[in-house]
């Protein structure tokens, strides 16, 4: 059988984090690959989301990766444009941009017995030994299907999907959610509209963010001597992995939930309605934990107000709530939050061996949040059980590298074809983190988040220290898996 297309021995899907790590880390090791990015520009989620006031919520020291560190962070916490600047400055460091293919969108991936044939939206298609699949958990923007949503007259979009041309001054606002993008969004929007209508399904928990500019001096020092930058990644690592005790126990998070609440209580005094509505009726650490020092001032803002009624349906003019209500509004915004998961197989059919669709799997379910049983050679980045809610995702991706190029050696040292998980192993190995879930704050905290899947179960979040998914993801073992000839 003759087949047409470019061959390549790693196929990496993504140019985010995820795909310029592991671009890097696979030119290290000398390996041929190829990133396929279907935009046209690099930078995945900090590329996408451009909305006002976007910003990271992990420590920017630490939200970078460990084999580039940049001493020109201006502020502790990293703006957007100044994340995706950096983002292009390790393609460029490491030279990476002549190894990545723009505008190359994957629309079906296919195991062909002893290679992945990966196929492209221009019909074109790419035969490569392993990929490496690093488009992210929070890759496709969700919408909420609200009746009457497609006659609204005004303008409407998602907050990942934001319109710069849609000028803001003077117009009256829907936000439709209170998550991380929102807290962001809506007190840098919030001068300049007219009105500002915050329809919030669940109350947030909300800490004040410790965000400062960096000195000149400061970056002077870490320029000069790179070891006291070091020095302060591994600092705010060891502070922010202190936080993991109390996600396991929730009691230990009583001191920080009181502190969240004396936060909340100070900036509302005054307002007891608005502190009734914004005050979470769950454990703190349940739902993600947010940072803004704006976000509750906006909220007092006399331009703005919090509905907590549901939302039943959208008119041409008007966004009409479940007391009958009709808030007339002309834009509409979501900061509804992402779709987890949904570049698994779902919007990207991946069919493995034995025909097997990865979408008919039901919940998705990996080992190490890295490979998956039945589809040999395909690595997730930032996969299953992967996720956290106190540290930086960097370090479960450069985690995960680790694992990805050992398990290439793997195949190299055996002259295998292709490494595939064992089911039974996949499966102990998740039955045990649904173990250490229990009692844990994400399923005793008494709220229902992203987090949960619709069985309830937890297939988001890493139950644990980030250090023990490191030491775990250092060394393939082989009885974990089923080499190829």
């Amino acid at each position: 059988m003759h087949e047409t297309g470019t061959r390549v021995d790693v196929a990496i899907v993504g140019s985010g984090f995820a795909g310029l790590g592991a671009a890097v880390r696979l030119g290290e090791e000398g390996r041929d690959y190829l990133v396929l990015e279907k935009g046209h520009t690099l930078g995945g989620t900090w590329r996408d989301n451009t909305y006002p006031g976007c910003a990271c919520d992990v420590q920017s020291h630490l939200y970078s990766f460990s084999f580039a560190p940049n001493p020109e962070w201006t502020r502790t916490f990293a703006r957007q444009p100044e994340i995706r600047a950096y983002l292009e400055h390790v393609a460029d460091r490491f030279g990476l941009r002549d190894r990545i293919r723009f505008g190359a969108e994957v629309t079906a991936a296919h195991w062909a017995g002893r290679h992945w044939d990966l196929r492209l939206a221009d019909g074109s298609r790419v035969h490569a030994r392993a990929v490496v699949w690093g488009t992210g958990a929070l890759h496709e923007p969700s919408v909420p299907d609200i009746p009457g949503l497609d006659e609204f007259a005004g303008t409407a979009f998602h907050s990942a999907q934001w319109r710069a041309d849609h000028d803001l001054t003077g117009r009256r606002v829907a936000v439709i959610g209170t998550g991380a993008s929102a807290i962001q969004f809506v007190p840098a929007i919030q001068p300049q509209v007219a009105s500002l209508t915050l329809f919030q399904r669940t109350a947030p928990w909300v800490l004040p963010k410790p965000d400062r500019p960096v000195s000149a001096v400061a970056r002077r020092l870490y320029r000069a001597v790179p070891a006291v930058q070091r020095l302060q990644r591994a600092l705010i690592y060891a502070r922010n992995e202190l936080l993991v005790s109390g996600f396991l126990k929730p009691r230990r998070m009583a001191l920080i939930e009181r502190f969240a609440r004396a936060y909340l209580h100070r900036t509302f005094a005054g307002r007891p309605d608005l502190e009734a509505k914004v005050t979470p009726d769950f454990t703190i650490g349940c739902k993600r934990i947010l940072m803004s020092n704006d976000y509750y001032p906006a909220l007092k803002r006399p331009n703005v107000d919090v509905v907590t009624e549901k939302i039943v349906r959208v008119t041409p003019n008007a966004v009409v709530t479940a007391d009958g209500a009709e808030h007339e509004v002309d834009t509409i915004i979501f900061g509804t939050g992402f779709r987890v998961g949904a570049g698994l197989g779902k919007s990207v059919p991946i069919t493995g061996r034995d025909g097997v669709r990865l979408a008919d799997q039901g919940a998705v379910e990996g080992f190490l949040g890295t490979t998956i049983a039945g589809f040999p050679n395909l690595f997730v980045l930032t996969g299953p059980n992967t996720g956290l809610g106190h540290s930086s995702m960097i370090f479960m991706i450069e985690s995960q590298l680790d694992y990805v190029t050992a398990a290439l050696r793997l195949l190299d040292e055996h002259g295998a074809v292709a490494l595939d998980t064992r089911q039974d192993r996949q499966d102990a190995y998740n039955a045990a983190l649904q173990r250490r879930f229990e009692g844990s704050v994400w399923t005793a905290g008494g709220c229902a988040s992203w987090y949960l899947d619709d069985d309830g179960r937890n297939r988001t979040l890493w139950p644990g220290y980030t250090f023990d998914f490191r030491r775990r993801t250092r060394k393939v073992r082989p009885a974990d898996h089923e080499l190829l000839a």
